[in-house]
C-alpha cells in the first residue's frame, strides 16, 4: 500500500528507542521515552515543505495521526509539527 500525503503533510516512520543504555543495562519498554525522531517517507505536494525523504526529522511528541503500513506505525503530521531537521 501507498500512502501520498496532502497538502502540507508528512509521512515519518519512528525510529526505534534504544533498550539498552551505554553501560549495558537493557531499559524495559515501560521507561523507555518516547522518540520524537523520525525519518521522512513521504511529503505532500505543498510548495513550502522544506524536507525530503530520507531525512531525520524531530517532532512534536503528541502530534500527528498514527497509521498502520504494512503491520508497521507511521505518522502523519503536518509540515509545523516538525522542529527540526537532525544530521
Amino acid at each position: 500500500m501507498k500512502i501520498t500525503p496532502l497538502g502540507d503533510r508528512v509521512l515519518l516512520k519512528n525510529e526505534e528507542a534504544e533498550e539498552k543504555t551505554k553501560g549495558g543495562l537493557y531499559i524495559p519498554q515501560t521507561a523507555q521515552e518516547k522518540t520524537q525522531t523520525a525519518v521522512v517517507v513521504a511529503v505532500g505536494d505543498d510548495e513550502d515543505i522544506k524536507v525530503k525523504v530520507g531525512d531525520r526529522v524531530m517532532h512534536d511528541k503528541y502530534a500527528g495521526t498514527v497509521v498502520s503500513i504494512e503491520g508497521e506505525d507511521h505518522l502523519i503530521v503536518s509540515f509545523s509539527d516538525i522542529i527540526a531537521i537532525v544530521q
